[in-house]
């Protein structure tokens, strides 16, 4: 009879680790991804608030809550060139509801970096590029430099003294290829911010630098900076009388990106959900008259678009990288 009340007493445990197991497993695990959301969506960006990844993560975020009916959410986690972030969107449930809210760097830091905790395409699933960003090429409005051809000549007749400001891998790099393109000498001076870099280009503490936009636009317009190029392939609406790269001789067309990724195994039906919502949003008027003054050209591709784009940028600024020796530490 003691035998027989123990194994009775067994089971009733056995089935309630049981209950409780199935009480605690992951939504992702019993969740119907054709019901898909119905739960708060947090977008994971790897910047501080603020910045351009955050401005268009909270402009399609809100768009996205408004049609799906659920709470998007917008998670700053700053560090190391957003590898935190795309790390903890990588060690994720696949479940749709943590977006990782990229730059291109996603695509440039397997150049720099010898180990990253994570691998762009087999961790991710990209979902739609939302923003481009044109790269403009600038000097000091005071700077003898008035072209391309001319930093090209001064960076040749004066090397030990022609050097360039860069706040991300992603600037220097695209800075590379113009040095690699053009036989210019220039050393890299860092910095925190691309505002920096464009504020050291304008007292005269560097030569030139490439960075986007946002902080270069306002500065060309107020007569501070002069714009030598846009690293894109059509010149700007809003300068345009400053021609592209190629234009000016210099085979260079680097524009880089923003977009969505998941973590690999988010079911189809979860990845196809919010393809076709991106790509929406991306074409709302409001969307893109919102982007437009921050120098963001609003793009919403597909998701086989975005993959192959990724592919590409992968592949090119590795051969960047490894032709100039750049080499980062986390």
């Amino acid at each position: 009879m003691a035998m027989r009340s123990r194994y009775c007493l067994i089971a009733v445990c056995i089935g309630f680790v049981g209950f409780a197991a199935a009480a605690i497993a992951p939504a992702s695990a019993r969740e119907d991804p054709a019901k898909y959301p119905t739960r708060a969506i947090h977008i994971i960006v790897g910047f501080a608030a603020g910045g351009g990844n955050d401005i268009i993560a909270r402009i399609f975020g809100q768009k996205l809550s408004e049609s799906l009916g659920q709470p998007v959410i917008v998670d700053n986690k700053p560090g190391g060139g957003a590898i935190v972030a795309t790390e903890y969107v990588a060690k994720s449930a696949p479940d749709g509801y943590t977006l990782l809210m990229s730059a291109s760097g996603i695509s440039i830091n397997p150049a720099v970096y010898a180990k990253l905790p994570y691998d762009p395409v087999k961790d991710f699933v990209a979902v739609s590029e939302l923003g481009s960003f044109p790269l403009i090429m600038i000097v000091a409005a005071a700077s003898p430099i008035k072209s391309v051809a001319e930093l090209v000549a001064y960076g040749k007749a004066n090397p030990d003294k022609t050097n360039y400001a860069s706040s991300s891998a992603s600037f220097q790099l695209v800075t590379e290829l113009f040095k690699q393109k053009t036989g210019t000498p220039m050393q890299v001076i860092p910095y925190k911010s691309a505002n920096e870099s464009v504020l050291a280009v304008i007292s005269g503490q560097v030569t030139t630098t490439i960075a986007d936009a946002g902080p270069v636009t306002s500065q060309v317009k107020a007569g501070t900076a002069r714009a030598l190029a846009i690293a894109a392939p059509k010149r700007m609406e809003d300068l345009p009388d400053v021609p592209t790269l190629k234009e000016a001789g210099a085979d260079v067309d680097a524009v880089l990106w923003s977009g969505i990724f998941v973590p690999k195994a988010t079911p189809p039906m979860v990845v196809k959900k919010l393809e076709s919502e991106f790509m929406r949003i991306a074409r709302l008027p409001d969307v893109i008259a919102r982007l437009k003054p921050l120098g963001i050209e609003s793009v919403g591709n597909s998701s086989e678009e975005f993959s192959k784009i990724l592919a590409a940028d992968i592949a090119r600024w590795g051969e960047v990288a490894k032709a100039a020796n750049i080499k980062m530490e986390q």
